[in-house]
């Protein structure tokens, strides 16, 4: 209680302001649910190595390709199914929106298109992707032997200042201190570099 008010009251803004309010049936299409198709072991592979590249979770980047009706049509209407069931696919379970769900399973009625094949050929679009990451990553691999070349110099540097100045000298601090944060940030980057070399095998 605050000056004998009751603090838990409702929100409210002052004025006129006219705001959408919030569809209860859009609400619940955010919801997550499992949903299992049969793929290739590629495609797989596709959606999790660009997923983990990119920074982005599974889930927003298969409900991204998915919910992007214009181009789910398009697939819907060049689909071979019987190219599609001559692929080795394995059975793989994904967390998707609800509202994911509900778009793939009617373009899959509409068109008579088997609704994993609509899955499979929505994350082939991601191999250009992959090609991009892969040429950036082989580029991250040469920097990296820079950074370890440089960061060498910054230990014999180091090593010469204590040498000269003495540990305790407010130079041979400051330089210490800088290698420490820079040991810290060269690790990071190459542990990162070595978690992505999945993408050199793809």
């Amino acid at each position: 209680m605050v000056n004998g008010m009751d603090k838990r009251h409702d929100f409210s803004l002052t004025g006129d302001v006219d705001l959408p309010q919030p569809d209860a049936a859009e609400l619940r299409g955010r919801q997550s649910v499992r949903a299992t198709f049969k793929l290739s072991a590629r495609a797989i592979d596709a959606l999790s190595i660009v997923a983990m590249h990119l920074g982005i979770k599974q889930k927003s980047l298969f409900d991204h390709l998915i919910e992007d009706v214009q181009t789910l049509n398009v697939i819907a209407k060049e689909v071979e199914a019987e190219g599609f069931k001559s692929l080795s696919r394995v059975q793989k379970t994904f967390v998707i929106s609800r509202r994911t769900l509900a778009s793939l399973d009617e373009i899959s009625r509409q068109f008579r298109a088997p609704r994993d094949a609509l899955v499979e050929y929505s994350i082939q679009r991601l191999l250009p992707v992959l090609q991009r990451e892969r040429e950036k990553h082989r580029r991250r691999k040469m920097l990296l032997v820079e950074i370890d070349r440089h960061y060498q110099q910054g230990v014999t540097l180091l090593e010469q200042s204590v040498s000269e100045l003495g540990e305790d000298d407010p130079v041979s601090g400051r330089l210490a201190a800088a290698m420490e944060a820079y040991t810290a940030v060269r690790d990071q980057i190459a542990h990162f570099v070595a978690k992505a070399d999945v993408i050199e095998e793809f």
